[in-house]
């Protein structure tokens, strides 16, 4: 009975180990497979597993099998070598023991190799070419995003493997020296300068001999291994930072690339030498090949900074200009920006009243709010409860009641963390508060009398007297949705508030898992919470929530794509649904002689925004649209991971209508493009037509400008487009060089195009507008006023807006009072045109006192609910009084022009007369 005992009391121990060490991690793998089944991505859930079990196994097996082998035969050699009697019990004792630490050995290095290495094998055995060959080597791209990380990452492992090899070699020695000492024997004498005991025994002679024979070999691969790892470090050299460029340099090419190819023949020459060495006891031999290595190494550093120094900088245009003009086409082609066009803009400055009429459109959708007031602004007046919140508002496009607008929109989130203290309780977090409810849409050229945002869309439930459409407004999964929630509870779920009562729901949606059976227990453990095991409020037919961040959800299916932070909401008109949309990336750092820039935490030099991801706020459904499919890196992942992509074709017509050029990558193009849109390396080296971004003065802060996504018309366009733009200024500058644009809808999504404006002519910046406001008589002086009065003033972005061949400049400006609860309001807006500032309530009237009437409609004034219904004749005689006063408007604002224009007249005489160095006063703006 004890026997039988010890036999199966092991493997309990180890069953019983094993599962406490490794119980979260199966009950985490359980939980993972349930959720991804859920939302139909299992192929893609066991991709990792699956290779990972592909690569462990047999490497496990082989190592195990191989490691097994050499240290029995080492053992066996040392047994016979040593004349050392074991019984076979204890010789099969101390072998199985030896197949133990060696298997044990085996699968370490096999799992330290498999976490590294399964998806760079998928990687290289999945790889799409980039169709683009580096100028030194010949070598695809794809050979260094994709295979050269597989290779360098197996050349570690080699090392590594070796090393501990060695270092367990010579452990094993050690032990078996004291557990089973050679006999002695005859006397040998050893030569002094061995480095050992001079009188030794044959038979320990013969064993260190052996000894001294396995390590040569083993050092030898190590050194095999480091030279080949110094013929992979030659390609390292396109992304030198040495030269005048990134990518290989002049000095890398002629001395650093000759220099890895001489460290790596004396490398291979080494491991003979050691081997040989170690074998004949020659110290000289053993050292002469770490000691080449160590000074070649060190020459070739030498020499490098000799040719660098002496023959590169005193004429380094000439010896870099190639290698400048490699860095040029490989940075623009990896960042999209040798697909942006370059377009003339003439910009005549001869816009007319009429010109704003027949762009009606484009002036209707000028931006006079601001997305940080705004936000402000409707966490104050529409969050409605403490508990709701919203942290997110983005820009975009629908086409309400017939017309084209642009509009902010911005999602009403439940923040649990706002319930008061007593209100957080495990029912209330997890059962109750499960979900936000509805957004808020305002045009983003419309304010109220009082400067607030006019809202098309308000309050809870949602109201509007458009023909937008919101059927289903519950927002499950958002930005604010950290925790797990349970639905299909004995408790009821809240789901909006109304008057002094709350309306209660039952969720209806497809997403969550059964928390019956064991996984009641399952989640109980998972999710940390005992409640789950033992609340009687769950039932089965209960269901659990979690990862219900968007961006987290994204990022647990997908974590190889780089996601956008601030992703944003689309009401679906063609079913009234809610949907986020993430934008992802991909992107690498090894795409050859590309400059390396910062995105999103990464260090990138190629990137695409190759997928956008929509996700339902109800459901909580995700899928992933591919929007590039020229992009090789998007390719290979959809080889590897066959189940999870989906054409751009798919997407659903309501959502498609809202896709946006990201705002992200915009800026990462521009900031790549001031440099890279130089062409001539000369020009390129000397920095002769470098750009900045515009720089303006943002909530009362200078700063870079902000990319703005507005609409209007492009010159040789018929209709008005969303787009985003950006402007440009020559380095250390104030005036405005170019325009950067990106185009979104329909074919033309991505299409990236840069008004160039003409070198002869000063074109506004946007900072030169803020100086001609801080100068202006008028708008200067009431800036003042407000702020003696006790409030903040705040000035939005700087808006250019391409109109015809003509450039109009917008700024709202905010007013706020100096105190907590206070809003910022839009109170004027301020517009430039050639040398003239106007500040007025609105921006038709500023659009006036430029350039006479525009039309007879006020876009920003309220359009309905000012006026009773009126019939008859008492709609005749109001409408007669409203004629009469209109004409009366008209003529007063007739003379008002002619005033104007005399005395421009009269003081343009004056100038003309008025002797140099005492000048007249600048004319003040009307």
């Amino acid at each position: 009975m004890k026997k039988e005992w010890n036999k199966i009391l092991p493997p309990i121990l180890g069953g019983v180990l094993l599962l406490f060490v490794f119980g979260d991690q199966i009950l985490a793998f359980a939980a993972d497979y349930q959720w991804f089944k859920m939302l139909g991505y299992t192929e893609t859930f066991f991709v990792e597993i699956k290779t990972k079990l592909m690569i462990w196994v047999p490497l496990s097996l082989i190592l195990s099998v191989a490691l097994s082998l050499y240290f029995i035969k080492l053992f066996d050699k040392y047994i016979k070598l040593g004349q050392i009697f074991i019984s076979k019990p204890e010789l099969a004792k101390s072998k199985k023991f030896l197949v133990m630490l060696s298997v044990g050995l085996g699968i370490f290095l096999s799992w330290v190799s498999t976490g590294e290495l399964w998806l760079k094998i998928l990687f290289f055995l999945n790889r799409n070419s980039f169709g683009v060959e580096d100028p030194i080597f010949g070598n695809d791209a794809s050979f260094y995003i994709f295979s050269k990380p597989m290779i360098e990452n197996l050349m570690s492992l080699g090392i590594f493997t070796t090393l501990v090899i060695i270092v367990a070699t010579l452990v094993f020695y050690s032990l078996v020296f004291k557990q089973y000492p050679p006999s002695e024997g005859t006397v040998y004498y050893l030569d002094r300068t061995a480095g050992i005991p001079n009188v030794i025994s044959f038979f320990k002679r013969d064993i260190l001999r052996n000894a001294v024979k396995r390590l040569a070999t083993l050092g030898a691969l190590f050194f095999v291994l480091l030279g080949s790892f110094f013929l992979l470090m030659t390609y390292d050299l396109v992304y030198s930072p040495r030269g005048a460029a990134f990518g290989a340099s002049y000095t890398d090419v002629a001395v650093t690339l000759k220099g890895y190819i001489a460290l790596a023949i004396v490398s291979f020459i080494s491991a003979v030498l050691f081997f040989v060495g170690m074998v004949k006891e020659k110290k000289r031999l053993i050292a002469a090949g770490p000691v080449a290595i160590v000074f070649i190494g060190i020459i070739t550093s030498v020499i490098a900074f000799g040719v660098q120094r002496l023959i590169v900088e005193p004429d380094e245009i000439s010896k870099e200009q190639p290698y400048i003009e490699y860095n040029i086409a490989f940075t623009q082609k990896s960042f999209n920006l040798d697909q942006v066009e370059s377009r003339e803009f003439p910009v005549n400055q001869e816009l007319t009243a009429k010109d704003l009429e027949e762009n009606e459109a484009t002036i209707r959708n000028i931006r006079i709010n601001d997305e940080t007031p705004l936000l402000q602004t409707f966490n104050q007046l529409q969050s409605l409860r403490l508990y709701y919140q919203f942290s997110n508002i983005s820009m975009d496009r629908y086409v309400i009641d017939g017309q084209y607008r642009q509009v902010f929109l911005a999602p009403r989130e439940l923040n649990t963390d706002k319930l008061t203290e007593k209100a957080k309780t495990w029912i209330n977090l997890h059962l109750k508060y499960t979900h936000g409810y509805g957004v808020v849409v305002a045009p983003v050229n419309e304010v109220t009398p009082e400067g607030q945002p006019k809202l098309m869309v308000r309050n809870i439930p949602p109201t509007t007297e458009t023909d937008l459409k919101l059927t289903r407004p519950e927002i499950y999964f958002g930005l604010l949705t950290d925790q797990y929630i349970i639905t299909g509870t004995n408790e009821d779920e809240f789901d909006y508030p109304s008057g002094s009562d709350n309306t209660e729901t039952r969720y209806e949606g497809i997403d969550g898992i059964s928390l019956s059976g064991a996984n009641r227990f399952l989640y109980a453990i998972t999710q940390r919470s005992m409640r789950l095991l033992f609340s009687d409020n769950i039932t089965a037919d209960s269901r659990i929530h979690y990862t219900r961040d968007v961006i987290d959800r994204a990022a647990k299916i997908a974590p190889f794509l780089i996601y956008e932070h601030d992703p944003y909401m689309v009401m679906n008109q063609e079913d009234g649904k809610l949907y986020w949309i993430v934008d992802a990336y991909t992107a690498t750092a090894d795409y050859p002689y590309s400059q390396r820039y910062g995105f999103k935490g990464y260090i990138v030099n190629y990137v695409r925004n190759s997928v956008k991801i929509v996700v339902d706020a109800y459901n909580g459904t995700i899928d992933y649209y591919v929007f590039d499919e020229s992009d090789p890196m998007i390719q290979t992942y959809k080889n590897i991971y066959k189940d999870l992509f989906k054409p751009a074709s798919e997407l659903p017509a309501g959502l498609q209508q809202h896709i946006k050029y990201p705002r992200d990558l915009f800026d990462l193009q521009a900031e790549v493009y001031r440099l890279y849109h130089i062409n001539n390396p000369v020009v390129f080296y000397n920095g002769e037509d470098a750009w900045d971004i515009a720089n303006e003065k943002y909530l009362d802060q200078i700063e870079k400008a902000k990319s703005n996504y507005v609409m209007f018309k492009l010159p040789e366009e018929d209709t008005e487009e969303f787009a985003l733009i950006l402007p440009f200024t020559p380095r250390e500058k104030a005036n405005m060089t170019s325009l950067l644009v990106a185009r979104n809808d329909g074919e033309n999504y991505g299409k990236l195009f840069v008004y160039r404006f003409p070198k002869d002519k000063t074109i506004d910046g946007p900072m030169m507008i803020e100086s001609r406001i801080d100068q202006d008589s008028t708008i200067s002086p009431q800036f003042t006023l407000w702020g003696q009065e006790g409030s903040n003033v705040l000035r939005g972005n700087v808006i250019v807006v391409p109109v015809n061949n003509s450039l109009l400049y917008i700024e709202p400006i905010f007013i706020q009072a100096d105190n907590v609860n206070s809003l910022p309001e839009t109170k004027r807006v301020i517009v430039g045109y050639r040398d003239k500032v106007v500040m007025e309530q609105t921006l038709d009237l500023a659009l006036e006192r430029i350039f006479g009437a525009v039309s007879e409609t006020d876009p920003q004034l309220p359009s309905e609910g000012g006026f009773p219904q009126l019939e008859g004749e008492e709609l005749d005689a109001v409408l007669n009084q409203v004629r009469s006063v209109y004409d009366e408007l008209t003529r007063s604002l007739s003379e008002i022009q002619k005033i104007i224009q005399q005395l421009e007249t009269q003081m343009e005489s004056q100038k003309e007369t008025t002797p140099e160095g005492d000048a007249a006063e600048p004319a003040v703006t009307p």
